[in-house]
């Protein structure tokens, strides 16, 4: 079935200037045409989509999601059947997908199944690329253990397809990869610094020695050809990673200049996540979020922001991601407001979150621009949102949600 949209300003995701009177013609799954309307001949068997005069752009792509979560006080999390969490993703899944999110990277917590539901059409949500669990050190980000004695991960763990990341040494790492591999990863995640949400460590603190990262991006890269992702949030161990070979720095707030220079030098992307510290204070009273995430919180957050600055200004290329799960999922889009805010032009945070993320994700061969022969991932917003980039916070502007040519989300 062929499906024209027209009515409607063209941002293509390519990062040049806005076109008018352009459509864009989907055949099945793919696109078969984009460009001006009065050079593509229609047949008359098209079915027509109106824009209503908004914008038609590709679909968005989350780089650090987390799909089977959304934080939740201790006493509800124990109160809750195990089981539970997988309806509540198809929830989540449903949400991101009609915030105009049609793909995103999933930074742990996501089993197969999950995506096989996805790809066979059982629950609506985005296409997903899988970390299966992000692999930590003993009392590092990622370690549930408290300060009671007690373990309280934030996801369940060590059930079917779902290996325990915790592992020290090189050889530990090594096996951990290969377990995470043949859980279904399609690339690793590692945590290579402390975090804001762990209660034992402090996003300075640096994990994994250089010989265990280097050791993981080997069994990813010799064995499957898997990229890693890695939580770096101090400088330390942001460099550690990148000198390591580590695909993508996911949140980067202590980055400083020796590490923006090894990025340039090695095609390094940042994924910022600029919201997730913003949620964490918005949202800690009503969630349960621990005192000690708040205080690392309020700690971080200008050094977050500065970073981000500092890193873009110098040319480091920057993918979009949020965290969602630390806030709630369907809320993503107020990052590009925030990567505005951090000095990028409306346009900029448009291509981080289309092209530029399909690139990270290594998709760019069929996703991420809107042209002839990609995949059918389009979105219709409301309006222009290079005059408004924080308009596309509101899911209500998303007027048209298209997936692999299939309309999952009208408003009109």
């Amino acid at each position: 079935m062929k499906q024209l949209i027209k009515n409607g300003l063209l941002i293509d995701g390519n990062g040049g200037e806005v076109k008018k009177d352009h459509v864009v013609v989907v055949d099945g799954e793919k696109i078969t045409y984009a460009g001006p309307e009065k050079a593509y001949a229609a047949t008359g068997e098209e079915t027509i989509i109106d824009a209503q005069g908004g914008t038609i752009l590709p679909g968005l792509i989350d780089s650090h999601v987390h799909m089977m979560m959304e934080y939740q006080p201790v006493a509800e999390k124990l109160a809750t059947p195990f089981s539970f969490m997988y309806y509540k993703a198809a929830e989540y899944l449903k949400a991101t997908l009609h915030a105009g999110i049609t793909s995103v990277r999933d930074a742990l917590g996501t089993d197969l199944g999950v995506k096989k539901a996805v790809e066979e059409g059982l629950i609506p949500g985005p296409r997903l690329q899988l970390s299966i669990n992000a692999l930590t050190i003993t009392g590092g980000h990622g370690d549930g253990y408290t300060v009671s004695g007690n373990v309280m991960d934030i996801l369940p763990s060590d059930f079917p397809g779902m290996p325990n990341g915790k592992c020290d040494g090189v050889e530990e790492v090594r096996k951990k990869t290969r377990e995470m591999l043949r859980a279904g990863a399609e690339v690793i995640k590692v945590h290579a610094t402390g975090g804001v949400l762990s209660a034992t460590d402090h996003p300075e603190f640096t994990q994994f020695s250089l010989e265990e990262l280097k050791t993981i991006v080997e069994e990813g890269r010799f064995r499957k050809g898997v990229k890693v992702m890695a939580h770096a949030q101090g400088a330390e161990g942001i460099k550690n990673a990148v000198k390591a070979g580590v695909h993508s720095i996911e949140h980067g707030i202590f980055i400083d200049e020796e590490a923006i220079e090894l990025m340039l030098e090695n095609g390094t992307y940042l994924v910022p996540t600029l919201l997730a510290p913003v949620a964490v204070l918005e949202t800690a009273e009503q969630v349960g979020m621990p005192s000690t995430a708040v205080q690392k919180s309020k700690e971080v957050i200008e050094q977050h922001k500065e970073s981000f600055t500092k890193a873009y200004k110098a040319g480091v290329k920057i993918a979009m991601g949020t965290d969602a799960g630390v806030m709630k999922h369907g809320t993503n889009l107020r990052e590009l407001g925030l990567m505005a805010n951090g000095g990028m032009t409306p346009m900029e945070t448009i291509v981080a979150s289309t092209k530029t993320a399909a690139e990270c994700l290594g998709w760019d061969d069929k996703l991420g621009t809107i042209e002839q022969g990609k995949l059918a991932d389009i979105i219709v917003v409301k309006g222009n949102p290079l005059e408004d980039i924080d308009s596309l916070a509101n899911n209500d502007t998303i007027q048209i949600v298209m997936k692999n040519g299939k309309i999952e989300k009208t408003l009109f």
